[in-house]
């Protein structure tokens, strides 16, 4: 069965940084694109960033251009999001999921096999 495991979050000051894990089991990234998702209580789920089966391609949410990169270790099945100069609008609940389609828009019904998430807070 295809997993996803989220991990990484945390809560974090304005300004601080954390970087979020995707590993993947039972399956290998290398054949996925993979992307990371945001929900925070009230709102849709929103597609912060994805890359390619191979990393080649990438596109990140405007808001979040700058500060956060999306990287991918195929060699250890695992999808990173670093994400530099935190706001408390990043607080949500991160995911990350995979999708298997050819092309492929950074949104959420484009992708499948979610992991549980992990809880991002910025605060002081």
């Amino acid at each position: 069965q295809p997993q996803l495991v989220e991990s990484g979050g945390g809560l974090v000051q304005p300004g601080g940084s954390l970087r979020l894990s995707c590993a993947a089991s039972g399956f290998p990234l290398t054949y996925y694109a993979v992307g990371w998702f945001r929900q925070a209580p009230g709102k849709e789920r929103e597609g912060v960033s994805c890359i390619s089966s191979y990393g080649g391609l990438t596109n990140y949410l405007d808001s979040v251009k700058g500060r956060f990169t999306i990287s991918k270790d195929n060699a250890k099945n695992t999808v990173y999001l670093q994400m530099n100069s935190l706001k408390p609008e990043d607080t949500a609940t991160y995911y990350c999921a995979v999708s298997s389609r050819s092309r492929w828009a950074c949104v959420a019904t484009d992708f499948a096999s979610w992991g549980q998430g992990t809880q991002v807070t910025v605060s002081s």
